[in-house]
Protein backbone atom coordinates (compact mmCIF):
# COMPACT_ATOMS: atom_id res chain seq x y z
CA UNK A 1 0.00 0.00 0.00
CA UNK A 2 1.26 3.30 -0.60
CA UNK A 3 -0.20 6.84 -0.99
CA UNK A 4 1.55 9.41 -3.23
CA UNK A 5 0.74 13.16 -3.12
CA UNK A 6 1.09 15.82 -5.62
CA UNK A 7 0.14 19.70 -6.16
CA UNK A 8 1.48 21.31 -3.43
CA UNK A 9 3.26 24.49 -3.90
CA UNK A 10 3.68 28.23 -2.87
CA UNK A 11 0.88 30.68 -3.76
CA UNK A 12 -0.43 33.77 -2.50
CA UNK A 13 -2.97 34.58 -0.24
CA UNK A 14 -6.34 34.54 -1.61
CA UNK A 15 -5.07 32.03 -3.97
CA UNK A 16 -6.34 28.62 -4.57
CA UNK A 17 -4.38 24.91 -4.59
CA UNK A 18 -5.68 21.82 -5.58
CA UNK A 19 -3.77 18.90 -3.89
CA UNK A 20 -4.17 15.39 -5.41
CA UNK A 21 -3.23 11.48 -3.53
CA UNK A 22 -3.62 8.24 -5.67
CA UNK A 23 -3.85 5.39 -3.05
CA UNK A 24 -1.79 2.40 -4.60
CA UNK A 25 -2.60 -0.84 -4.06
CA UNK A 26 -5.52 -1.03 -1.97
CA UNK A 27 -7.25 -5.40 -2.05
CA UNK A 28 -11.04 -3.49 -1.01
CA UNK A 29 -13.43 -0.81 -1.97
CA UNK A 30 -14.46 -0.11 1.94
CA UNK A 31 -12.20 2.59 3.05
CA UNK A 32 -11.49 5.72 3.63
CA UNK A 33 -8.89 8.92 2.35
CA UNK A 34 -8.37 12.15 4.46
CA UNK A 35 -5.99 15.00 4.39
CA UNK A 36 -4.24 15.89 7.62
CA UNK A 37 -1.68 19.15 7.64
CA UNK A 38 1.29 19.77 10.26
CA UNK A 39 2.02 23.42 10.55
CA UNK A 40 5.82 24.75 11.99
CA UNK A 41 6.23 24.15 15.52
CA UNK A 42 1.80 22.52 15.56
CA UNK A 43 0.89 19.10 15.91
CA UNK A 44 -0.60 17.69 13.24
CA UNK A 45 -4.25 18.14 12.38
CA UNK A 46 -6.90 16.90 10.77
CA UNK A 47 -8.25 18.35 7.23
CA UNK A 48 -10.82 16.62 5.80
CA UNK A 49 -12.00 12.93 5.33
CA UNK A 50 -14.41 11.48 2.49
CA UNK A 51 -15.52 7.83 2.03
CA UNK A 52 -15.19 5.75 -0.78
CA UNK A 53 -18.40 3.85 -0.60
CA UNK A 54 -20.86 6.56 -0.42
CA UNK A 55 -18.57 10.09 -1.08
CA UNK A 56 -19.65 11.32 2.44
CA UNK A 57 -17.03 14.46 3.41
CA UNK A 58 -16.29 15.84 6.93
CA UNK A 59 -14.47 19.02 7.68
CA UNK A 60 -12.64 20.33 9.87
CA UNK A 61 -14.70 23.42 11.16
CA UNK A 62 -11.79 25.54 10.22
CA UNK A 63 -11.87 24.52 6.59
CA UNK A 64 -15.33 24.59 5.82
CA UNK A 65 -16.52 26.71 3.11
CA UNK A 66 -13.15 27.17 1.53
CA UNK A 67 -12.00 23.44 1.20
CA UNK A 68 -13.66 20.60 -0.40
CA UNK A 69 -12.43 17.30 -0.66
CA UNK A 70 -13.59 14.80 -3.41
CA UNK A 71 -13.25 11.61 -4.97
CA UNK A 72 -10.65 12.20 -7.89
CA UNK A 73 -11.01 10.97 -11.64
CA UNK A 74 -7.78 8.27 -11.07
CA UNK A 75 -9.15 4.87 -8.92
CA UNK A 76 -8.49 5.46 -5.63
CA UNK A 77 -7.79 9.04 -5.53
CA UNK A 78 -8.47 12.03 -3.98
CA UNK A 79 -8.43 15.64 -4.05
CA UNK A 80 -8.54 18.89 -1.92
CA UNK A 81 -9.39 21.58 -3.37
CA UNK A 82 -7.79 25.06 -1.74
CA UNK A 83 -9.42 28.49 -2.34
CA UNK A 84 -9.12 31.84 -0.44
CA UNK A 85 -5.58 30.33 1.15
CA UNK A 86 -4.47 32.65 4.24
CA UNK A 87 -0.90 32.46 5.35
CA UNK A 88 -1.76 30.24 8.73
CA UNK A 89 -2.97 27.41 6.20
CA UNK A 90 0.76 27.05 5.14
CA UNK A 91 1.85 23.25 6.14
CA UNK A 92 2.45 20.21 5.26
CA UNK A 93 -0.52 18.28 4.25
CA UNK A 94 -0.44 14.46 4.28
CA UNK A 95 -3.02 12.40 2.63
CA UNK A 96 -3.94 9.41 5.05
CA UNK A 97 -5.92 6.33 4.44
CA UNK A 98 -7.75 3.23 6.54
CA UNK A 99 -10.15 0.52 5.70
CA UNK A 100 -13.73 0.28 7.35
CA UNK A 101 -16.67 2.99 7.60
CA UNK A 102 -14.96 5.61 9.55
CA UNK A 103 -15.80 9.32 8.94
CA UNK A 104 -13.50 11.51 11.03
CA UNK A 105 -10.31 13.14 11.54
CA UNK A 106 -8.94 10.76 14.27
CA UNK A 107 -5.60 10.35 12.69
CA UNK A 108 -5.11 7.16 15.62
CA UNK A 109 -7.64 5.22 13.05
CA UNK A 110 -5.64 5.87 9.76
CA UNK A 111 -3.25 3.38 9.14
CA UNK A 112 -1.73 4.43 5.73
CA UNK A 113 0.15 8.15 5.24
CA UNK A 114 1.87 9.49 2.47
CA UNK A 115 5.25 11.25 2.13
CA UNK A 116 3.38 14.78 2.51
CA UNK A 117 3.18 17.82 0.32
CA UNK A 118 4.24 21.18 1.28
CA UNK A 119 1.65 24.00 0.85
CA UNK A 120 3.35 27.82 1.41
CA UNK A 121 0.63 30.64 1.24
CA UNK A 122 2.80 33.93 0.90
CA UNK A 123 3.42 37.31 -0.76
Amino acid sequence: VQLVESGGGLVEPGGSLRLSCVAHGFPEDYFALAWFRQAPGKEREGVACISKMDEAAYYADSVKGRFTISRGGAKNSVNLQMNNLKAEVTAVYFCAAQFGGYLGLDETRFAYWGQGSQVTVSS
